[in-house]
């Protein structure tokens, strides 16, 4: 599906259903150097069972016109506008990694228009290593194999390659090489810049799911726990039941191809849930 986002043409994948903004509306963020396509499988489900699906390229990413945006804060507020511009004007917005501080940004600065988060491979502050970065701004082939290292548990163990021709670690490498020069350097930074979580965090007022890997090496569960009281205490003064957790064994950061079953379940029974609003 084809926007017009702030005057610049952006693309949605809609699950192969046609959009249909009656419906419950799921807006998916992509992580640093991914496009939409992360979301293929849990997407796709969604969009055949009951909801209208919008797994977003942010600028300069995947089919998606214009250049990366510099900060999280620009990137919710692009998510925002590319909702308004779908004819959306209530969503649930599932965010993996990058796109889950962008998912935490929005539901702060539009509490009424955002009615549940899932935040997948979550943590903040999400600082991004000296090593990475410096590969990320002098040789991009180098941190792409850093982060396929880091990013999956079964790259040494089964089923790395769960079915012939199929490949988790090739299929996210090439993913990573088919964005443009400099997106990964512009995404770490702006992760890594990014100060606003625990703003964001308190002015909470929306259901929240945790998804995490537990074998992260990328955004560890250890890591996320403050960040997970921070938005419990924002519920919980908002009289909202506290966030829901799910750790996901023997699974890495790339969570939705590594374990795509398990997160799509955890997605399932969260928006399963009655939704309950702070007053």
């Amino acid at each position: 599906m084809w926007l017009d986002v702030n005057g610049q043409r952006a693309y949605a994948y809609t699950g192969g259903r046609p959009f249909d903004p009656s419906l419950p509306v799921l807006a998916f963020v992509h992580g640093a150097q991914h496009d939409h396509s992360v979301w293929i499988l849990q997407t796709r489900y969604l969009a055949h069972h009951g909801y209208s699906v919008l797994a977003f390229d942010l600028p300069g990413h995947g089919r998606s016109a214009g250049v990366p945006l510099a900060t999280i804060e620009q990137m919710a507020d692009w998510v925002l506008a590319a909702l308004t511009a779908a004819g959306a004007q209530v969503a649930t917005i599932v965010g993996h990694s990058m796109g889950s501080l962008i998912a935490l940004e929005a539901a702060a600065r539009a509490p009424t228009r955002v009615e549940r988060i899932a935040l997948v491979g979550s943590v903040y502050p999400m600082a991004v290593s000296d090593a990475l970065l410096s590969a990320a701004r002098d040789d991009e082939q180098r941190a792409f194999e850093m982060i396929n290292r880091w990013s999956h548990w079964q790259v040494d163990n089964s089923p790395a390659c769960p079915a012939p021709g199929f490949s988790i670690w090739h299929q996210n490498l090439r993913l990573m090489q088919r964005q443009k020069p400099g997106v990964l350097l512009n995404d770490f930074a702006a992760c890594n810049a990014y100060s606003g979580g625990e703003a964001a965090a308190d002015a909470l007022a929306c259901p929240t799911l945790f998804v995490l890997g537990r074998r992260d090496l990328m955004t560890p569960p250890r890591a996320a726990r403050p960040l997970i009281e921070r938005c419990a205490a924002a519920l919980a003064a908002r009289s909202l039941p506290p966030p829901t957790v799910v750790e996901i064994p023997d699974c890495g950061h790339a969570l939705m191809s590594e374990q795509p079953a398990a997160v799509l379940n955890a997605l399932k029974t969260f928006l399963a849930k009655r939704v309950k609003r702070a007053a």
